[in-house]
């Protein structure tokens, strides 16, 4: 089973709530963590674009073949670039709802909106 199929399964056990983690300093440290770790998979996929349409090689035979080289690894298979970053973001993804879920299982509030109601709170208190 690969991790994206490991972490989607979690992920619909969490949503029917037979799976959470139970410390919210770590679900929110977690949480924030995943949503670091897509904004840097989205900066790779977009580098991974700009492979896709590489060129300037020259007009020789070996120059085409190593422009078409760089398009496949780029996107042109199943293990290409694209779709392992796809499948990492996928991954994380799953992994930020589960923590989702056990921080607003455990705190009764979104994760999306308990930080902005934390800060506001330590400004009038």
């Amino acid at each position: 089973m690969s991790d994206v199929e490991k972490w989607r399964n979690l992920a619909e056990q969490a949503r029917g709530g037979e799976l959470y983690l139970d410390d919210e300093v770590a679900a929110r440290e977690c949480f924030a963590a995943c949503a670091q770790r897509i904004d840097a998979l989205d900066l790779l996929a977009e580098r991974v674009q700009q492979a896709e349409s590489v060129s300037g090689f020259g007009n020789f035979e070996m120059a085409k073949a190593l422009e078409a080289k760089f398009r496949t690894q780029a996107s042109g298979t199943g293990n290409s670039l694209a779709e392992v970053i796809a499948e990492n973001v996928e991954t994380v993804k799953n992994m930020r709802e589960v923590m989702a879920i056990s921080f607003k299982r455990i705190t009764g509030q979104d994760i999306e909106n308990a930080a902005p109601i934390a800060n506001a709170t330590d400004q009038v208190g």
